[in-house]
Formats: structure tokens, sequence, C-alpha cells
């Protein structure tokens, strides 16, 4: 018989992202997310503010002296229920499309944020 598994004291507090502006970058994502940027954001660090459990963690915004030189291992999917009027609000805010796909039952697109990291904007559709 297996033994119970030990009780998980842990929850996602923030995703950090390293960046070369990390208040353009806080501002692009709060926007994105209609979220607040937490007051004191420096030109060494910014932050995204949860406005509770359903909104996710927060987004941690570090500068770092290199560029980015390799595709993501981590990006964010959001979810929509209006998949061609968050289309237009990304690339208003500076979002650039990178790769578009369509399956029966769900419609993807890749982004890319005005640093290059990627992330997916999905929707759901019945057939």
């Amino acid at each position: 018989m297996n033994a119970p598994a030990p009780a998980v004291s842990l929850s996602v507090f923030a995703v950090s992202i390293d960046c070369a502006d990390p208040v353009t970058l806080a501002d692009f994502w709060g926007k994105v997310l209609g979220r607040p940027v937490s007051p004191g954001e420096t030109g060494e660090n910014a932050q995204v503010d949860a406005t509770g459990p359903e909104s996710g963690p927060r987004l941690f915004f570090q500068r770092v002296p290199e560029p980015k030189a390799v595709k993501n291992r981590l990006h964010l999917d959001l979810l929509t229920e209006d998949y061609d009027r968050e289309t237009e609000r990304l690339t208003s805010l500076g979002a650039r499309p990178v790769n578009e796909i369509k399956l029966p039952g769900v419609r993807w697109t890749t982004f890319a944020d005005p640093e290059g990291n990627e992330f997916d904007l999905l929707t759901f559709q019945s057939e």
C-alpha cells in the first residue's frame, strides 16, 4: 500500500521574466492582462500585481545584461472567448503574431511581446 502523499504548502507567488527593460515590459503585460503595475518600479525591476487568485500569479520583470538568445522554455497561454478582438488588442499594444494554428475545436496564435518573449492566445470553438 502506498503511503499518503505529504501535504503541499506551496503556491506560485510569481513568474520571473528576464528582460532588458523591466518598466516597458511590465507596462505591456499590465495592459495585456488588465492588471496594475506595482508602485516602486525601477530600471532594474518591475512587477505586475495579481488582483486575486483567479488572475494568476504576479509577473516579476528583472533587468539582465544579456539579450534573449534562445526560444522561451516557459510561456504564458492566454484563453479568450473573443479571439479576434483580443488579437487586435494585443497587436495594438505591440505584440507581434508569430504563428497561427487552426485545428478542429481550437484556434491559437503564438505572439512575441516587445522583447521577443513568446506567448499564446487560444480559444476553444464548437464545431
